[in-house]
């Protein structure tokens, strides 16, 4: 394991869990559920930026595989971060 890049993967998914609290507390104060879809998008691209190393090193994932999952998670937070930017907006 590489201790360089474990600090740098956690403080990305540091970074990510931030901005993700940000944007719930926006969507807890303003009531704006694309707030909320973003807090949830960054959640998993936060997630998923780590979990490679993890199924890679821990879980003897082949490389391929983890890379595989990590991406995907990574891709499911962009759709739903790009939802909150394009849903429609229920009548306030």
């Amino acid at each position: 394991m590489h201790p360089e890049l474990v600090v740098a993967k956690l403080l990305t998914m540091g970074l990510g869990f931030l901005i993700a609290y940000k944007a719930y507390r926006g969507y807890r104060v303003h009531d704006s559920e694309p707030m909320l879809y973003v807090a949830i998008g960054f959640l998993l691209i936060s997630f998923g930026a780590v979990i490679e190393g993890v199924l890679f090193d821990v879980l003897e994932f082949s490389i391929f595989l983890a890379g595989a999952v990590a991406t995907t998670i990574v891709a499911l937070g962009m759709v739903v971060i790009l939802y909150s930017l394009y849903a429609e907006l229920p009548p306030t």
